[in-house]
């Protein structure tokens, strides 16, 4: 049995004893494990829990190949999209090739999912995901896709990468993985202490501040290259490791009028380290030297820049004047609150995790002691393992709180990814322990509907309107008990639990009621259109006008909502 292969199956088994009640084919042994490592893998390679991703887990019949689906919009007009494949074979030597069928499988569900006018075949779980995507497309934002193929056993062959390679599918728009047992102990492993050599091209700019001591130079791609290809993510920082995939960054590398112009047209990377020297008497071409070092900045550069030169046999010479910005930064590990500060800043227009960077933040320890008043575990950035009905985490707390305390469902629900970077503020100043739990109690419930709605026909709006619902609930809640705080909580809570469904039902005929004054006839309206319409946030100030008691005029709806909630 290979080693890394039964390290992954203890890890399973006590992921599927941890999560009994929440996987999915309770009565089938075999398909369950095979659905659990699937959620594992995506659980790992999103940087997630098991219960943050089990909503994005698509198997079943009718599932076009795809067992899961990702996706998060960015401030660029880019949709990254995570297509995840799973194959658990029981034979654990680790050697099974991933089944070219299934391959062929995901490369024509692409040429479907990704043509909003294609018409396609799929179950009631993956289609409204499906068409949210397809509204963004038909919004006019770009899709980069990353098909993430997972197994307990090796890569695709020879013969299913030529089928690949045929398909001449755009490489700036689809990029294929194989993640495996080998990359999840790769992910869980200490980074070692990495020090490395950089040999920077022409003038740098060297300057001490601060007791710190910060060098500007540029450095041909290929340097950084041979950086990944000897520590690969090692060298990035753990908040940043999970590559989304390959944008316009490969586009401008594979181009061969715009590669020499990379330098200006990339945002560069940054490193910092304990240590720099270097031959400060030497004028130019400074080769210098980095003691643990980390890139903190520039990850998805770094990893794309290396696979654009693989792809290259005369890589050396076709690449000798493409060259990237490089910041290094010797900052002390003694420093933390620095290279937290530099890291969140450097970072905080992507799409990346940033729960680790603000987990000291005072609001967040205040937090912390009083949940804990109230009986609930405050997880102020990710412990992986620990989950519960009293545990509260702060990713959760985050897309309950901007939902229903600050009337910005649609922000809650399709920008997660700035939850804790340019939306921070936003959500946490001010809010109060006794909002958080309580906003989070009000998302579970309504989230449970919709997974298990009571009734049978339940509106086909609902995939797309738990975090309207949960807003709805919220100002209801407030109407009758007045402003949640540490001495309301109780009372707020009990009229919760007495009264959810009520409440429920009531925030469903709202909803219907705002969508018909928007478009008068709602029956003939596609998912496409009621994804667009609750992404855009065109119910919102209805809802909140009605909800209030106050009169709404829709037709000046669009002069006095973006103002109030964008």
């Amino acid at each position: 049995m290979n080693i890394n292969v039964s390290i992954l199956e203890q890890m399973l088994e006590g992921e599927i004893e941890r999560n009994a009640s929440l996987l999915p084919y309770p009565n089938d042994k075999k398909r369950r494990k095979s659905a659990a490592f699937v959620i594992f893998c995506m659980a790992k390679r999103l940087g997630k829990t098991i219960e943050e991703v089990l909503d994005w887990f698509t198997d079943g019949g009718q599932d076009a190949g795809v067992d899961g689906l990702y996706f998060e919009a960015t401030n660029h007009g880019e949709l990254y999209v995570s297509l995840f494949q799973g194959k658990y074979y029981t034979n654990l030597d680790g050697k099974n090739a991933f089944s070219e069928n299934a391959v062929e499988k995901v490369l024509s569900t692409i040429y479907k999912i990704f043509d909003p006018s294609k018409g396609i075949d799929v179950n009631d779980k993956l289609r409204p995901k499906l068409e949210e995507v397809r509204s963004f497309i038909r919004d006019g934002y770009v899709p980069v896709v990353h098909v993430i193929l997972c197994s307990n056993g090796e890569s695709w062959n020879k013969h299913t990468q030529s089928v690949l390679d045929a398909a001449q599918l755009p490489q700036n728009q689809v990029t294929w993985e194989h993640f495996n047992h080998d990359s999840i102990i790769s992910l869980l492993r200490t980074p070692p202490v990495i020090n490395i050599g950089l040999q920077l091209r022409g003038k740098s700019i060297y300057e001490k501040y601060k007791e710190k001591n910060v060098l500007i130079g540029k450095v041909n791609v290929a340097e950084i290259a041979r950086l990944m290809d000897t520590y690969g993510n090692c060298l990035l920082e753990g908040n940043i490791r999970r590559f989304l995939g390959i944008t316009a960054i490969n586009a401008t590398l594979m181009d061969l009028e715009r590669r020499d112009d990379f330098y200006f047209l990339n945002n560069g990377i940054t490193i910092v380290c304990n240590k720099m020297s270097y031959n400060a008497l030497q004028q130019e071409d400074h080769l210098v030297k980095l003691d643990d070092a980390r890139i903190i900045n520039g990850g998805q550069t770094s990893k794309t820049i290396a696979k654009a030169l693989h792809a290259d046999a005369n890589a050396q010479q076709n690449f000798s004047t493409c060259f990237v910005l490089l910041r290094i930064y010797e900052i002390n590990d003694s420093d933390k609150d620095i290279i937290r500060a530099v890291t969140l800043a450097t970072n905080s227009q992507n799409p990346v995790d940033l729960s680790v960077l603000h987990s000291n933040d005072d609001c967040q320890k205040e937090l912390e002691i009083g949940l804990k008043q109230l009986g609930f575990t405050y997880r102020r950035h990710k412990e992986y393992g620990v989950t519960g009905s009293d545990v509260l985490a702060s990713s959760v707390v985050a897309e309950a709180a901007l939902a229903i305390w600050r009337y910005a469902p649609h922000q809650a629900k399709y920008r997660r990814s700035e939850h804790l970077g340019t939306l921070y503020e936003k959500i946490f100043t001010g809010l109060n322990p006794a909002q958080a739990a309580i906003g989070v109690l009000i998302f579970r419930h309504v989230d449970n509907l919709r997974k298990r709605p009571e009734s049978k026909n339940p509106p086909n709006f609902l995939p797309y309107a738990t975090h309207y619902i949960a807003m709805i609930l919220g100002m209801e809640l407030q109407k009758i008990c007045g402003e949640v705080t540490m001495q309301t909580y109780q009372q707020c809570r009990n009229y919760l639990e007495q009264n959810f469904l009520n409440l429920y039902a009531k925030a469903l005929e709202q909803i219907t009621l705002a969508l018909k004054d928007l478009y008068r006839e709602i029956s003939q309206l596609s998912l496409q259109q009621l994804a667009a319409t609750f992404r855009r946030g065109d119910l919102i100030q209805a809802i909140v006008h009605s909800v209030n008691g106050h009169k709404w005029n829709r037709y000046t709806f669009a002069n006095s909502f973006f103002s109030d909630s964008d």
